[in-house]
């Protein structure tokens, strides 16, 4: 499922609301959990999951098509923990 299909299904499910509203909803959505992780806060949905950003450390890695060593800078990653009742739908 990409975003306009999630698009659909929401405005299906919602038939008071416009698709265009409905996009606008989810983009702003994903605009403030990704404002939430880049300030490091928590987006926790109960029920659903948690979003946080997590650190990476600087680390040296291979290129592989010329085997020459290169160092990583440290930065942070976007990582998602599923709920356990998300767990549990996809299981069963």
């Amino acid at each position: 499922m990409n975003k306009t299909d999630l698009i659909n299904v929401v405005a299906q499910e919602v038939p008071a609301c416009a698709k265009k509203d409905v996009a606008a909803v989810i983009q702003a959505t994903l605009d403030a959990i990704q404002g939430a992780l880049k300030e490091g806060d928590k987006v926790q949905l109960v029920g659903f999951g948690t979003f946080e950003a997590k650190d990476v450390a600087a680390h040296e890695a291979r290129n592989p098509s010329t085997g020459e060593k290169v160092q990583v800078p440290a930065s942070k990653k976007p990582a998602f923990s599923a709920s356990k009742a998300l767990k549990d739908a996809v299981n069963g």
